[in-house]
């Protein structure tokens, strides 16, 4: 419960859950039961039931299923001639009671594969106007949670007294999400949860860009923001009903979620305390906004900015980089002592080394990141450059021109140095900047991004990079792909792949940096051990770093590997085996090759020739950066040809695959992708194109009054 929310902190004290299934996650858009996602539900089900929860579940689905079923029976049973008369609606009622059992044989077969029994409950609304009714209803519901059953409720629409079940509302509940509603009132649950088919509330029409997500409803403040659509396709209510019934539990004492029933693993996340979906709850009004700018608003500020960024002259910005460069060095003792704080407290968390050594801002660094930062503002400006000029017909040119992506939003972990760079190239690119790092590099992080905006002039503003404080924000922000252009995640593979499955904005980065080191058996042993140590030990926490040591069989005895293992075990470097290194060196064997150590230790295998070492390397590579070690020119181009890596490297360490270091003055990333950029990223990465054409009154007319010339130009 650490990463909970505050509004969201009393989730540890839950025990009884109730969970609506709503007609629309429990059917396909055909009308067709959902397979996957009610096995999903019945599996998170599970879970809960394991971690001692009380789970009881309102579904809806029956009169769905019901009606595919006599469809296809009155498809079958019906002659020609039938099928050319007007087809007459299906009784509701008749749906109902066909569906219900084929609804509820499917949640049986479901809960029994999981060892997990549940039990059906049929009510009507005119039921609860019996007060023996609802006594009997909670003693048989208690001694069902008491024997680890889940019951699954429904509304008995078969035998419904209401002349209009799907329209009228006169009733002490009227569809499946007031009936759930009642049910936690009357069983006292201590949360409801609403599954719908959007994410929660939003203060318009989820499909619409402008809509924001309501994390957290208050009738004060959104009763006249909120504006519903349409009922849902295949149910009574839809987000209407739902807010209806979240009100009235909610203020009974009952908080309730509104979430989708889309997503993975929603109600388990619901319950762990994230900020997800909309909450309802009875002191909701009493607490402050989490926030005081929405992510939206800090976006579309940063695009502000990067406008009246781009507008400014290149001797401009420029000075404003060398300004950045200024501010640093004047405030290196404040940004070292809040550093120093943050190394402190993830020590005393007892964070892993290699997570520690990635947030040290060591003793030079700050100087080195001015240095950067004034080698970038010295390069020629990269924005509004023509790239190429082609007359498309006479006095008609066409000049395709760099410029500006627009927003990025940078999520990275640990390295405060990193917050630097990107912040520099962005300004030197003319683009707006969101940035969230690791709550362990959270002072580091502040103070820089201070001294950086407090450099930036009033003519473009300081909100032209916008620092994301709440974890919280970075959904929000990952649905923002109509103002934000570009993500770049920097950090752990779990990072990567959550960001990359979470948005619809393009991703740019790599998970992992699994590099290698492939000695050949030409290779001189003298460069060979330099590149071997330095690719392992110079930085060992760095994504550049060498994880795995590929060796040519013939070199297993020889006194030159011998020396390297030696010299790498004396450094304090844990060396581990693939299945062949293993058995000849009688060292422990490696988990997997796969594996980014990110620390002192590194795998060691034999492999047959160099092509033995590069289908080594396609297989259980990253991407990131390779290297060759040989005095074979042939051997070294087929390496060089055919490795598929960002950064491919003969005789040199694979630590050069750096943005400084290959002259780019700074690093937004390092991208594994083929699409946009590859390996370092700098300011060209954040770069696009666009056209420019300058005519005088030309007219396509159905290309009758133009000769085509096409023909290329010199650059101005």
């Amino acid at each position: 419960m650490a990463t909970a929310d505050r509004t969201r902190s009393f989730m540890k004290d839950v025990k009884r859950v109730i969970i609506k299934v709503g007609t629309a996650v429990v059917t396909r858009h055909d009308g067709r039961l959902a397979l996957g996602r009610l096995g999903a539900l019945c599996e998170q089900v599970k879970e809960l039931n394991t971690l001692e929860y009380e789970v009881i579940i309102v579904t809806s689905g029956a009169v769905g299923v019901g009606r595919q079923r006599l469809k296809y029976r009155k498809l079958v049973n019906s002659s020609f001639a039938d099928l050319q008369k007007p087809q007459m609606e299906l009784d509701g009622k008749a749906c109902a009671a066909v569906g219900q059992t084929g609804l509820m044989a499917l949640y049986d077969m479901l809960f029994n594969q999981l060892d997990v029994s549940s039990s059906q409950l049929l009510v009507t609304d005119s039921d609860f106007e019996n007060p023996n009714f609802r006594e009997r209803l909670r003693e048989t519901v208690e001694s069902l949670l008491d024997l680890k059953v889940v019951p699954v409720f429904n509304e008995n629409d078969a035998i419904s007294t209401r002349k209009a079940p799907y329209e009228d509302s006169s009733g002490i509940f009227w569809d499946n999400d007031s009936l759930a509603g009642l049910l936690a009132i009357e069983l006292k649950a201590d949360l409801l949860v609403l599954l719908s088919d959007v994410d929660g509330l939003y203060s318009g029409p989820p499909s619409e860009p402008q809509s924001k997500i309501i994390h957290t409803y208050i009738k004060e403040k959104h009763h006249n923001e909120i504006t519903f659509g349409d009922k849902s396709r295949v149910g009574r209510g839809g987000m209407t009903a739902k807010v209806k019934a979240a009100f009235v539990a909610s203020n009974s004492g009952t908080p309730v979620v509104i979430t989708s029933g889309f997503a993975s693993q929603s109600i388990l996340r619901v319950l762990q305390g994230e900020k997800i979906g909309t909450l309802f709850h009875k002191d909701a009004s009493l607490w402050e906004p989490s926030k005081d700018v929405s992510a939206r608003e800090m976006a579309v500020a940063a695009r502000e900015c990067s406008r009246r960024l781009q507008n400014l002259s290149s001797d401009e910005r420029k000075k404003i980089l060398l300004d950045v460069a200024d501010a640093l060095e004047a405030n290196e003792d404040l940004i070292r002592a809040e550093n120093e704080a943050d190394v402190l407290a993830a020590q005393d968390a007892g964070y892993e080394k290699s997570l520690v050594a990635r947030l040290t801002l060591k003793p030079g660094k700050i100087a080195s990141l001015a240095k950067s930062i004034r080698t970038l503002a010295n390069m020629e400006d990269p924005i509004n450059q023509i790239l190429k000029r082609t007359e498309i017909a006479e006095n008609l040119v066409l000049e395709k021109t760099s410029c500006p992506l627009g927003v990025l939003l940078i999520v990275f972990e640990s390295r405060p140095d990193a917050l630097v760079q990107i912040a520099s190239l962005a300004i030197r690119s003319g683009n707006g900047l969101l940035l969230k790092g690791g709550k362990e590099a959270m002072r580091s992080n502040t103070i820089l991004h201070k001294v950086i905006t407090d450099a930036l002039p009033d003519s473009v503003g300081k909100r032209l990079i916008g620092l994301v404080t709440s974890r919280d924000e970075i959904a929000d922000l990952l649905k923002l792909d109509d103002v934000i252009d570009l993500v770049i995640p920097r950090g752990s593979n779990k990072l990567v792949s959550q960001i990359k499955a979470s948005t619809k904005i393009p991703v740019l980065g790599h998970a992992d940096g699994v590099c290698h080191v492939y000695i050949d058996k030409s290779a001189d042993m003298d460069i060979a051990k330099r590149i071997v140590m330095d690719a392992k030990i110079d930085y060992p926490a760095a994504c550049n770093a060498m994880e795995t040591l590929l060796v040519h069989k013939d070199l297993i005895k020889s006194p030159g590997l011998d020396d390297i293992l030696i010299s790498l075990k004396t450094e304090g470097v844990s060396i581990y085996g693939g299945p062949v290194a293993h058995e000849v060196l009688s060292i422990p064997k490696a988990d997997s090759f796969h594996h980014e150590y990110s620390s002192m230790a590194c795998t060691v295998e034999f492999v047959d020739d160099v092509q033995s070492a590069i289908d080594h390397i396609h297989r259980y590579g990253s991407a990131h950066t390779d290297c060759i070690v040989t005095t074979d020119s042939k051997v070294a181009e087929t390496f060089l040809r055919q490795v598929d890596s960002a950064a491919v490297f003969h005789n040199a360490s694979t630590r050069f695959s750096d943005g400084a270091r290959f002259g780019l003055g700074a690093e937004v990333g390092i991208s594994t992708g083929r699409i946009h950029a590859r390996g370092p990223v700098g300011v060209e990465g954040l770069l696009t194109t666009r056209w420019i054409m300058r005519g005088s009154g030309q007219v396509v007319n159905g290309d009758k009054d133009v000769a085509y010339t096409h023909q290329n130009l010199p650059l101005q």
